[in-house]
Parts: C-alpha cells; sequence; structure tokens
C-alpha cells in the first residue's frame, strides 16, 4: 500500500489525537475529490478558452493571408497581361524598325 504523509499544525494534531482518522478521511474524501474536480474543471475550462481565442486569432490570419494570395494573384495576372502587351508592342516596335532600316539601306542603294 502507498504511504501518505500529512503535516498538520501542533494544535491540530492534539485535536485529532484521539479520533478515528480512517473514519475522518472517509468522511471527506468525497468532498476533496468533489474539490479537485472542480479545481481541475476549472483549469481545463481556461484552457480550452485560451485554446478557441487563439482558433479564432489563427482563422483571422488563414483569412488575412487568403485575401492577401487573392490579391497577389490578381497582381500576378495583371503583371503578366502588361508583360504580353509589352512584348508584342516590342515586336511590333522592332518590326517596324527593322522596316525603317531595309527602307533606309535601300534608300542609300539607289
Amino acid at each position: 500500500m502507498n504511504r501518505l504523509q500529512i503535516v498538520l499544525p501542533r494544535e491540530k494534531f492534539k485535536s485529532l489525537k484521539d479520533k478515528d482518522l480512517e473514519a475522518l478521511i472517509k468522511e471527506y474524501l468525497p468532498k476533496v475529490e468533489k474539490t479537485l474536480k472542480a479545481e481541475r474543471e476549472e483549469i481545463l475550462g481556461e484552457k480550452a478558452k485560451a485554446l478557441e481565442e487563439k482558433l479564432r486569432e489563427m482563422e483571422s490570419e488563414f483569412e488575412e493571408l487568403r485575401e492577401f494570395y487573392k490579391k497577389a494573384l490578381k497582381d500576378r495576372e495583371l503583371m503578366m497581361a502588361e508583360r504580353n502587351r509589352l512584348r508584342k508592342e516590342n515586336e511590333e516596335l522592332r518590326r517596324k524598325l527593322e522596316e525603317k532600316k531595309r527602307e533606309l539601306e535601300n534608300f542609300h542603294k539607289s
């Protein structure tokens, strides 16, 4: 059997000296268990509240990231469209430049 050591003030010890300790323990044990259960539930309730708050914060951050990602994708699409537009414009300008060069070469040859 496990051993339990209880430290009491001298006056309390003297008052318990002639009493049946086993009967006292059996009498108070349900109250102690109830108190410990209530304390445990309180602690678990506080932890649950803290975890719920953390979850709400994380959900909020996740939503912010989702919005940022959507905006980044939209910006990327705009940038790709602008890049393609600039490529086409650049090709057109190169084509016109080549035409001008050929015209100038033909003009100088004549």
